[in-house]
C-alpha cells in the first residue's frame, strides 16, 4: 500500500482572490515546515467568473483588462505558467498543493501526470482526449482542460481547470491560452448531456489517486472550518 497521503478539501464556490489566499496558506505551511507533519492537499472548487493571465501576459493591457471586467467577471494577473484563460461555475478547478519531493522532483513530470490523469478521466466518459504541443488536454482541436502551475522549491500551486458544464460563451471574449485557431469544449458538450462538477468529483478523485499513487482522505468539517478561518484572517489583513 502506498504511504503517500493527500488531504482533499472541497472548498465550494470561491472568489479567485480567496482561492489564492487558500493556496498561499497551504503552500506556506510546506515552506515553513518541510517535514512529514505538513500534509499534501488537493483543493477542489468552483470559481466565480474570472479571467486570469499567467506570467506570459503579452497583449493584455489595462484597456483589455477593463473590457473583460465589463462583461461581469474579475481579472487577475498571476504567477502561474500560461497565458489567458477563464474560470467560472460549471468548471472543476483543482489546486494540488504538493511537495514534489514526496513524488518526483520534476515539474515537467508533474504537468505530464496531470495531462495523463485528465485523459484517463475523459476515457471513463468515453471521450477520446489527448495532448498537443500546447499544454493542456484536448479533444481534437478543442481544449477541455487548461493547466497552469507554479513551482517554488518543489512546492506546487495553481493547477488545472476542467470544463464540466461551463458556459463556454465566456471564452468567446478571449483567445484561450493565447492559442489562435483552436476552441474549447466541455464534458457536457462532448456527451450532449448535462454533467456537473459534483458528478465529476468522485471520478476525478479516483484517477488522481491512481495517477499519483497516493491515498486521498477528506478534510474533516472541523479542519476545513479552521483552515478557512485562517484564510479569512489572512484576507482581512492584506
Amino acid at each position: 500500500m502506498t504511504s503517500k497521503l493527500v488531504k482533499v478539501l472541497w472548498a465550494g464556490r470561491l472568489s479567485y482572490n480567496t482561492g489564492l489566499k487558500l493556496q498561499k496558506v497551504l503552500s506556506s505551511q510546506h515552506h515553513q515546515n518541510l517535514t512529514q507533519d505538513t500534509c499534501n492537499t488537493l483543493i477542489l472548487l468552483e470559481h466565480d467568473p474570472v479571467f486570469t493571465v499567467g506570467i506570459r501576459d503579452k497583449g493584455y493591457t489595462i484597456e483589455e483588462e477593463e473590457r473583460l471586467k465589463k462583461l461581469g467577471a474579475e481579472f487577475y494577473r498571476t504567477n502561474r505558467g500560461g497565458l489567458i484563460t477563464f474560470h467560472g461555475p460549471g468548471q472543476l478547478v483543482a489546486y494540488p498543493i504538493l511537495n514534489l519531493k514526496h513524488f518526483k522532483c520534476s515539474v515537467k513530470w508533474y504537468v505530464s501526470q496531470i495531462e495523463e490523469m485528465i485523459i484517463r478521466l475523459c476515457a471513463e466518459y468515453g471521450i477520446k482526449a489527448g495532448t498537443s504541443p500546447d499544454t493542456g488536454v484536448w479533444v481534437n482541436d478543442r481544449k477541455i482542460c487548461a493547466i497552469g502551475i507554479h513551482g517554488s522549491r518543489y512546492i506546487t500551486t495553481h493547477g488545472l481547470a476542467l470544463n464540466c458544464n461551463t458556459n463556454l460563451s465566456w471564452f468567446d471574449h478571449i483567445v484561450p491560452c493565447g492559442i489562435e485557431g483552436k476552441g474549447v469544449t466541455s464534458i457536457s458538450k462532448e456527451l450532449n448531456k448535462n454533467v456537473t462538477v459534483q458528478d465529476v468529483i468522485p471520478l476525478f478523485q479516483n484517477v488522481f489517486q491512481t495517477q499519483f499513487d497516493c491515498r486521498l482522505i477528506q478534510y474533516s468539517t472541523e479542519d476545513s472550518l479552521k483552515l478557512l478561518k485562517t484564510v479569512n484572517n489572512v484576507f482581512m489583513k492584506s
